[in-house]
């Protein structure tokens, strides 16, 4: 579910400000920076590498492109596309990245605003 958007906290980064709503997803996804990516990582136990950066950056890429965040097929696609594998073993693969889940994780990290409902992770 949702958190409320009237819940906002501000977080102070290197690189500035900004506001986070009471789940930690970014409230304006045009203040994202990589070091947001870094904090969350570290909070969530995850060392980012190449792979993880170049999903981080697919997303970032799609949602300047189509308004809205990319939802997990679409990441799937892509890292299947990039690594030469299936679209069976690309799922494996992201959620081998981010295990905790696509959402909770990876749109977190790459400062998607929370999703409404997906049942993607």
């Amino acid at each position: 579910m949702r958190t409320r958007p009237d819940h906002i906290e501000v977080l102070q980064l290197s690189f500035g400000e900004v506001e986070v709503d009471e789940a930690g997803y970014l409230f304006d996804p045009s203040n994202w920076h990589p070091d947001f990516a870094r904090m969350i990582a570290r909070k969530e136990g995850i060392d980012l590498n190449d792979l993880h950066w170049r999903v981080i950056d697919f997303m970032r890429d799609y949602q300047d492109a189509n308004g809205i965040a990319a939802d997990a097929r679409f990441s799937i696609r892509f890292l299947g596309e990039q690594l030469g594998i299936s679209k069976a073993d690309a799922k494996q693969k992201l959620f081998e990245l981010f295990p905790e889940g696509y959402v909770k994780q990876a749109c977190k990290m790459a400062g998607m605003r929370q999703p409404r409902a997906w049942s993607t992770g």
